[in-house]
């Protein structure tokens, strides 16, 4: 029989693991070619874990074999709930602090959707319905799309880049799937990503549990400073996170009926859990946003604020109507004043603003039969 602490014992399976993470990791990095890497960052603690086993690595490796650059890619929808947008904000500003005196070559990037993409652009301007299973239009456009477009850049200028991804086997069916998607065929550590030409997938902690995750990040600090006690006490409050989202494949876990802190306004799901779950932890001042977003998905489910044409003209259920778009607006801009939170910008205004002057146009058009 293993003695407590020997290598079958949970606590020398769970160091085993780390220590093959972090191997494979070392031989990935000094590996004979140059191209950079990009951790997918969402400040939950997969991709947290991610990036301090990745710095960790390099911090082990000789300053002057540090060569290979590795950018942290963070995504801000610019509708996140504001508690953990505020926190990844903070974690962000800690790394770009600490990250020269660490003396590794990474770099943190923020990416946001383009204004003519955002939340409000398209709901109150373009009339789009609340997002449903049936009609995720928000996942592309918010999530996707501004890192699809960072990555595209940096291949361009690099021809070849490596995409690290936090994702995990253990977590759920559905991102076992979407780790055995990014698998190798050839049973390497590298896989072809299907949406980016001269992009390769690298999933380095696939095979760690929750509990695996949750013990390394207690049990450690943060190489850039401070400590995880924010991350935990806000998984507490919240039940989980949002994943970073890459591709349309990962979309049920953007949205799914589990507990996850991600945008806000989102209405893919009925009950927005984690939006409660920090209500009921002392977060009353989201109060108003959870009874705005229930009111987004009243609007779009009543008949009389929708359009009986779509929007390529032919007759069925349209976007919202304009008298919709105008109450939505109004209330928005009435919730911005009394929670005194930054919900929508002056630009995204003024696009809104752009767009019904087209769709009205459009409408006397079609009423004279001239369009």
């Amino acid at each position: 029989m293993d003695s407590p602490g020997g290598p079958t014992s949970a606590q020398g399976i769970y160091e085993a693991k780390i220590k093959a993470v972090l191997h494979e990791l070392h031989e990935e990095y000094l590996a004979p070619h140059d191209h950079p890497w990009i951790i997918g960052f969402s400040g939950g603690k997969d991709s947290t874990l991610l990036l301090h086993l990745v710095i960790e690595c390099m911090q082990r490796i000789a300053p002057d074999e540090r060569t290979r650059r590795v950018y942290i890619v963070c995504n801000n929808t610019l509708v996140e709930s504001p508690v953990y947008q505020s926190f990844v904000d903070s974690v962000l500003d800690k790394l770009e602090e600490s990250l020269g005196g660490l003396n590794v070559p990474v770099k943190v990037v923020r990416t946001n959707p383009l204004i003519k993409d955002s939340f409000w652009v398209n709901l109150i301007g373009k009339g789009y319905s609340a997002p449903t299973r049936n009609f995720r239009w928000c996942t592309d456009r918010l999530k996707i799309r501004p890192t699809s477009r960072f990555i595209r850049e940096l291949v361009t200028d690099q021809g070849e880049a490596i995409l690290l991804l936090g994702k995990r086997s253990a977590e759920s069916s559905a991102r076992a799937g979407s780790v055995k998607r990014h698998q190798a065929s050839d049973g390497g550590r590298l896989s072809p990503d299907t949406r980016h030409k001269g992009v390769q997938v690298f999933s380095p902690i696939k095979e760690l549990t929750t509990e695996d995750v949750w013990v390394k990040l207690i049990e450690s600090r943060p190489p850039w400073g401070g400590s995880y006690r924010e991350l935990l006490k806000l998984y507490r409050e919240s039940n989980t996170s949002c994943p970073f989202v890459m591709s349309p494949d990962d979309a049920p876990s953007c949205g799914s009926s589990s507990a996850r802190f991600g945008c806000w306004t989102c209405t893919v799901v009925k009950k927005d859990k984690s939006l409660d779950a920090m209500i009921d932890n002392g977060h009353e001042h989201l109060e108003p946003l959870s009874k705005f977003r229930n009111r987004l998905r009243t609007v779009s489910d009543t008949p009389e604020y929708r359009s009986k044409i779509r929007r390529n003209g032919q007759p069925g259920l349209g976007p919202l109507t304009m008298k919709a778009r105008r109450m939505l607006l109004d209330e928005l801009l009435d919730l911005q004043t009394e929670t005194k939170m930054p919900l929508i910008s002056h630009h995204e205004e003024m696009l809104i603003r752009e767009q019904w002057e087209k769709d009205q146009t459009t409408e006397i058009m079609r009423e004279f039969n001239l369009a």
